[in-house]
């Protein structure tokens, strides 16, 4: 007669096999933005979306949600905290109201153009900023994305910065951003990018703080004709997975997770250097005024940020040396 001990470790046998024989968990993942379907940004994700679906073998999939469905940006990391998001597209602006280091990266001329922005996003400095992240925030950080360099256009003549005083300027609403334009003595407004055009239409607002690609995406060019090209700070995202999500994932996902997002990102950082030159030459054909403008004409208002950010993040010196070592020949 088989005794119970042997009936049960047969059973526990057995047991541990089927578990073993099991495919892997599936899961459903969410991911949010909030730019529009047309934007690099949300192409990027849908591109993660169907190549993880693929090398998965449809184990895995991501439903996107694009143009803030799920909430602004700040909603989105509460719900990434408590695992109730799985994945995001944020501004680095967004992540540095809870990450202050990550306000450096909104200094304004960190870098001189587009090729360098590219080349800081994949140095080791950038990456070594995520160490943060998990503590801090909840996330994960995967890699980093951007847009082009910011410039200004506003609807009455800017032919030197001292134009913008007192003007209504629409910026992206973060700390690192509004302090750099409340030292221009501008009024910084924020407004979500869908309600750009009409407040401009409407004369909300006199002036904005925009990259290339959305100039000429929402033809913003229609209500503000003069530009300034300065160039003047450039405007980086990042990939992120809550890290309650994270933890559970087997070590073969969250690599598999890592490379392909991470992949997509490079592809937009690329994007968006190749095509700057292309969208400043179709901007300069248009029928609008242009000025340009440099970090010696922002002096006042750079040395006013650095005296704010140089206490709030520590991160700058290190992103300072790393643009140094790209600019060595």
């Amino acid at each position: 007669m088989i005794s119970l001990r042997k009936l049960l470790a047969t059973a526990s046998v057995a047991s541990c096999l089927t578990l073993l024989s099991l495919p892997a968990m599936s899961q459903d993942f969410r991911l949010g933005l909030i730019t529009p379907p047309s934007h690099h940004w949300t192409q990027a994700a849908q591109s993660f979306a169907e190549t993880l679906n693929q090398q998965s073998e449809g184990r895995h999939s991501v439903s996107v949600f694009p143009a803030a469905q799920l909430g602004n940006e700040a909603q989105m990391v509460q719900q990434l905290q408590t695992g109730a998001l799985d994945m995001a597209f944020l501004t680095v602006a967004e992540v540095s109201n809870r990450v202050p280091e990550f306000g450096a990266w909104y200094a304004p001329y960190l870098v001189d153009n587009i090729d360098e922005a590219a080349a800081l996003l994949k140095s080791e400095a950038a990456e070594s900023m995520f160490e943060l992240l998990p503590q801090q925030a909840g996330l994960i950080g995967i890699g980093y994305g951007m847009a082009g360099m910011r410039q200004m256009m506003a609807r009455t003549t800017l032919n030197t910065p001292a134009d913008l005083s007192g003007l209504k300027v629409r910026i992206t609403p973060f700390d690192p951003i509004r302090d750099f334009y409340a030292a221009l003595n501008t009024a910084p407004t924020p407004l979500p990018l869908p309600a750009v055009y009409d407040a401009l239409a409407n004369r909300q607002i006199d002036a904005i703080d925009m990259d290339f690609d959305s100039i000429l995406i929402f033809r913003f060019y229609e209500r503000a004709e003069n530009m300034m090209i300065s160039n003047h700070m450039m405007f980086p995202m990042v990939g992120v997975v809550s890290a309650r999500v994270w933890r559970n994932l087997s070590a073969d996902d969250q690599a598999m997770i890592t490379d392909l997002m991470k992949a997509e990102l490079d592809q937009v950082i690329e994007t968006f250097r190749l095509q700057e030159a292309e969208q400043e030459a179709e901007l300069r054909s248009l029928n609008i005024t242009i000025t340009e403008a440099d970090r010696d004409d922002f002096a006042d208002s750079v040395a006013q940020w650095e005296a704010i950010w140089s206490e709030k993040s520590s991160s700058l010196g290190k992103l300072r040396e790393a643009v140094e070592q790209i600019r060595q020949p």
